[in-house]
């Protein structure tokens, strides 16, 4: 068997907002191809700490590696490579474009390259996946928010990231939906070879995934049970 790599590596992270402090020596590795849930209350930087992963956030100290470089360290011309190319973001509200249709604003990430053919063949493969090739030249206002949220996801995929970030992804869907969701960022997970990071209050959402952590206080430890 191969051994595992580690894709995301985590060294002492700490940030603070003014006096604040959020993050507190948070280290965490993660491997190629993992699922990971992380839980804890509203506010104790679960987002933050997503966004520092993402490079949307820098910490104030410590090192924040993927696939072996400081993304911490890049400058903003590579840091906005990193996140075009390396990461796929789906966040609790869709942020579709009203005026773009389905396959367009599936397409927007592209846009800082080229759009091509092959862009449009995939986007068009991944809608099928998630059952929305006959909606693609539909305007985000006709569907569900479900359906908007699948949307989201096949975005954040458009460019075949290494990493998915997913930030309460199922806060605004209804139970069955939230597990739908769930099930299909877990398939895509496996098909896809990519590594998944979901921030969750939905405990049914975490527990599908391979490894389970809880933030509280700025703290990160192992999800041993109890109240999410």
């Amino acid at each position: 068997m191969a051994e595992a790599t580690a894709i995301l590596e985590l060294k002492d992270i700490n940030r603070c907002y003014e006096s604040a402090s959020v993050l507190n020596g948070v280290s965490l590795s993660i491997n190629t191809g993992d699922s990971v849930a992380i839980v804890g209350p509203s506010g104790c930087g679960k987002s933050t700490l997503l966004n520092i992963i993402g490079a949307l956030d820098k910490p104030d100290n410590g090192s924040c590696t993927f696939g072996g470089k400081n993304i911490a360290g890049l400058n903003e011309e590579d840091l906005a490579r990193f996140r075009n190319t390396s990461v796929g973001f789906i966040f609790q509200a869709h942020h579709l474009l009203p005026q773009c249709t389905v396959l367009e604003n599936v397409l927007i990430p592209t846009l800082v390259t080229k759009t091509d053919a092959a862009f449009r063949d995939r986007a068009m493969q991944l809608l099928d996946r998630v059952g929305l090739a006959d909606r693609a030249n539909d305007m985000p206002g006709k569907l569900s928010g479900g359906e908007c949220q699948r949307v989201a996801v096949v975005r954040a995929l458009i460019n075949k990231p290494r990493l998915l970030l997913a930030d309460e992804p199922t806060g605004s869907l209804s139970r069955s939906g939230a597990i739908a969701l769930t099930d299909l960022l877990l398939d895509l997970n496996r098909d896809e070879g990519m590594t998944l990071i979901v921030v969750t209050h939905a405990l049914s959402v975490a527990q599908k995934m391979e490894r389970v952590y809880r933030l509280d206080d700025g703290v990160l430890s192992d999800y041993t049970g109890g109240d999410v």
